[in-house]
């Protein structure tokens, strides 16, 4: 079986220029149409002048004049114009030839073998695609229309050289022998620098793709230096290599101007002398300068192609070099045809997988797994289990002996056929940016894609999804980030409203028995698990001006304050928590953060608290310094007294700030209109999560017991309101971040394993799949694989914890790339072989 033939399998293979003749001809075309107009057009102004000069200024004719302007003018407009028209179309034209190269080297690249990205870095593969092709796509532009508009351009300017004068066209043209001499030696040097400066800049980024991908060992060794000396010599060599690279161009440019400008000199000379003896008349020496002016103009760019050639022709060739290597496995059928639906029936016989350097990892294997069994795959570390599975599902390429797919050859198939018929899940899976659903969805969106499948067929229903996530114990977490998602004004209004319901309904069945674990809003009521700034703002604010934080330095915040007479109350109370903390803290030797759980001030901040608490006694607190007042004011806004219980609040301060709170929301509406969004039971707070839009209160225990509870209402709830299934795909659509960075190992094994069984495959391929999760999400698919998916699909899971294959249907030992025992696992342990000395070690070790 071949590879489809849209994309070339030995794209390495070809040459610069065949980018340049698989281009747009049609574009092409009609830019050489443009190209030849442009050159004639250029051309007619150098005659103008002559014309202007001999006729309408000698014969002092305005008439003349207007005319002989008005058509220089004319070829000026149009030659501006068509050279618009050309620089669009090259840039058109390069840049589609820019996207296909991209295009193709990046699907060649999805292809190379496994081999090939063991060695590769991933920054010089983005290197590669973004960066160093860009000067192929720009040749390419250029290719057809600049040496032929330069071409052209230099012939029609000799020519007219020729028709004035011949000695001096002569004369004009013997330089650029000289030239062509000298450029071309300086470019081949200019050359051999180039490819030094792309190798080492290689090696700079794969220098610093490695760095940033091992950050944990940098920050863990703290090898900051190490790493600092290792990129300064790559930066020092490419600094040098550069700088050389710039100096042969800067040669190149200093060689070609010299001779542009050595040319007026010597046509000055025996133009002059030509003038002065009559041989010349005043018009065609003024023309002939323009046009041999003009002339450089067409050199001067063919140069800078020949430049901008060799440029892309050294990028171009490294990067083809670097990705030069064919696909180990054809990627789907010659000839269309529907896709094979396999049993599941593996078999391996005498397999050898051998590396480069002549190590065998596999060593003559021989297994049978019949369709429906579950086989386990277990040895010490090194075995050879993950490299057997992965040559079974294709990942690898064995060398010697047979492994077949329902007898067919697991190296011949083609790689969609093995995809449609698998599922893989390995111990480090990659999760994509993207949502949740986006990696739940991605092999059968795969599968889709390859077979042309469109709309919604192929897909499974939300309700299957749901079942899936469910299954791998991914459903809490997805619920999770569907409640903490905050909704942006003005979208989802209908779920918005239904939230509003499902608070009403929460609270009338729920308020009394959550109320020790619970804070509400009420406007009546104290907050006490709330700072003080939040008791009285009561709200959510839009300004950062107004955020808690920010309340201390606001100059209307403070007018409030003191307006409802609660200014120097909260700077007593300020005042009071600072000499209180400072006096049980100050002689703890060393105190860490646990001793400021109970007091607004944060172990950054004690020492400043604690100089400012020696200078209180001295000062009465109206007399403060503005700062001093501030730091006091800071305090007493973060007082939060259901956890500062380092101070009480007392009742008259809390029967204030109730009726702060109230002048406060009438002050803010009448001053700033919006600037708040108050606490109203019949509102949705757009800037809180739907989780604190159905509580609407604040929780006051962090105990992960209570939280399960609460969630379990609130699911209860939802399902009553028939809003389970809106909510989760909130949370289906949470942004996983790049390569799933906002999911922990466990959460990104979940996805994978759902990923897998969403497919449904014959054949589930786990390799040590279950190694991040906990005993109990452990035991979880321990049991799914042994219920659901024993008989209706093979299961093959690589594993390292033996206590888990007691029921699998088979245990295939290995040791040193060899399969040295296989059985049900009751036999193996009777027999008292390696399993049973892999058991007991282990045993033992723990």
């Amino acid at each position: 079986m071949k590879l489809r033939p849209d994309i070339p399998d030995a794209l390495y293979k070809r040459s610069l220029f065949s980018w340049v003749w698989t281009s747009n001809l049609k574009l092409q075309g009609i830019l050489l149409i443009i190209i030849v107009v442009t050159v004639a057009v250029r051309v007619l102004p150098l005659e103008m002048q002559k014309k202007i000069i001999n006729q309408a200024i000698s014969l002092k004719r305005v008439d003349l004049l207007l005319m002989y302007c008005s058509y220089y003018l004319a070829c000026v407009v149009a030659a501006s114009g068509l050279k618009l028209a050309i620089n669009a179309l090259q840039n058109y034209i390069g840049q589609q030839s820019l996207t296909d190269l991209r295009k193709q080297l990046y699907a060649h690249i999805l292809k190379l073998p496994m081999s090939f990205f063991r060695k590769a870095s991933p920054g010089m593969v983005v290197s590669s695609l973004i960066a160093e092709v860009a000067n192929t796509g720009e040749f390419v532009g250029q290719a057809i229309a600049v040496p032929v508009t330069n071409l052209l351009t230099l012939m029609a300017f000799a020519a007219y050289l020729f028709y004035l004068n011949p000695l001096m066209a002569v004369i004009s043209m013997a330089l650029y022998p000289i030239a062509i001499l000298v450029i071309p030696a300086l470019q081949k040097r200019a050359n051999a620098a180039n490819k030094q400066r792309v190798d080492t800049g290689r090696k700079l980024s794969t220098l610093i793709g490695e760095t940033i991908s091992g950050i944990h060992e940098v920050h863990g060794n703290a090898s900051f230096r190490l790493e600092n000396s290792r990129f300064g010599v790559m930066a020092d060599k490419l600094f040098r290599v550069r700088v050389v690279w710039n100096m042969y161009k800067f040669a190149i440019k200093v060689s070609n101007n010299f001779f542009q400008n050595l040319g007026p000199f010597v046509l000055f000379l025996v133009g002059g002398y030509l003038a002065i003896n009559g041989r010349f008349d005043l018009g065609a020496l003024v023309a002939f300068l323009s046009a041999n002016e003009k002339l450089y103009d067409p050199w001067k760019e063919l140069m800078d192609f020949y430049q901008t050639y060799q440029d892309a022709s050294v990028s171009y060739g490294r990067i083809m070099e670097y990705f030069e290597g064919d696909p180990e496995f054809t990627a789907e059928p010659e000839d269309p045809r529907p896709p094979l639906a396999l049993t599941g029936a593996l078999a391996a016989k005498d397999l050898v997988m051998e590396v480069p350097g002549g190590i065998q990892l596999l060593k003559g294997v021989s297994l049978d797994i019949a369709p429906g069994e579950l086989v386990a795959l277990v040895g010490f570390s090194g075995s050879g289990k993950s490299t057997l599975a992965l040559c079974l599902c294709q990942i690898l390429k064995y060398n010697a002996g047979t492994a077949t797919f329902d007898g067919m050859d697991i190296n011949a198939l083609p790689k969609s056929d093995i995809a449609d018929n698998m599922g893989i899940v390995s111990q480090h899976p990659f999760i994509f940016e993207g949502t949740i659903k986006d990696n739940l969805l991605y092999s059968i969106n795969a599968r889709r894609e390859a077979h042309g499948v469109t709309g919604e067929d192929g897909l499974p229903s939300l309700d299957e999804i749901i079942a899936g996530v469910q299954q791998v114990g991914l459903f809490a977490d997805i619920l999770r980030f569907a409640l903490n998602s905050v909704f942006k004004e003005g979208r989802k209004e209908n779920l918005v409203k239904k939230v509003v319901r499902v608070r009403e309904a929460y609270h009338a069945g729920h308020a009394e028995s959550l109320a020790e674990w619970v804070e509400f809003f009420d406007p009546t009521q104290y907050l006490y698990y709330s700072t003080v700034a939040e008791n009285i703002i009561f709200g959510t604010p839009g300004r950062d001006d107004l955020a808690p934080d920010n309340l201390p330095a606001n100059p209307f915040f403070v007018a409030f304050l003191h307006d409802a007479g609660l200014k120097m109350l909260l700077v007593q109370t300020g005042a009071e928590l600072a000499s209180r903390t400072v006096d049980i803290l100050k002689d703890v030797p060393s105190p860490d953060a646990t001793f400021f759980e109970q007091s607004p001030i944060t172990m950054d901040e004690f020492d400043t608290y604690r100089d400012l608490a020696d200078r209180l006694p001295r000062v009465q607190l109206h007399k403060l310094p503005p700062e001093d007042e501030r730091l006091l004011l800071v305090l007493a806004l973060r007082f939060t007294p259901g956890r500062h219980t380092i101070v009480g609040l007392s009742h008259i301060l809390e029967g204030l700030l109730l009726q702060g709170r109230a002048m406060f929301a009438e002050r803010v509406t009448s001053d700033m209109p919006g600037a708040v969004t108050f606490f109203r039971r019949d509102d949705y707070l757009y800037s809180m999560t739907v989780m604190d839009n159905i509580l609407f209160g604040r929780l006051k225990t962090t105990s992960p017991k209570v939280l399960d509870q609460i969630q379990k209402t609130i699911v209860s709830l939802l399902i009553e309101e028939d809003m389970l299934e809106r909510v989760l795909e909130i949370g289906l659509d949470f942004q996983v971040g790049s390569m799933g960075d906002r999911l922990s190992g466990g959460q990104r094994q979940k996805v994978a394993l759902a990923r897998a069984f969403l497919k449904e495959p014959p054949v589930l391929i786990l390799d040590e799949a279950t190694a991040a999760l906990d005993n109990a999400s452990q035991s979880r698919i321990q049991n799914l694989l042994e219920t659901k998916w024993r008989g209706r699909s093979t299961v093959i899971a690589v594993v390292h914890r033996l206590d888990t294959i007691k029921n699998y249907d088979k245990v295939a030992v290995m040791k040193a790339g060899r399969i040295v025992e296989v059985g049900s696992y009751a036999a193996l342990m009777e027999k008292k072989g390696m399993l049973y000395e892999l058991v007991y070690g282990s045993a033992g070790r723990a």
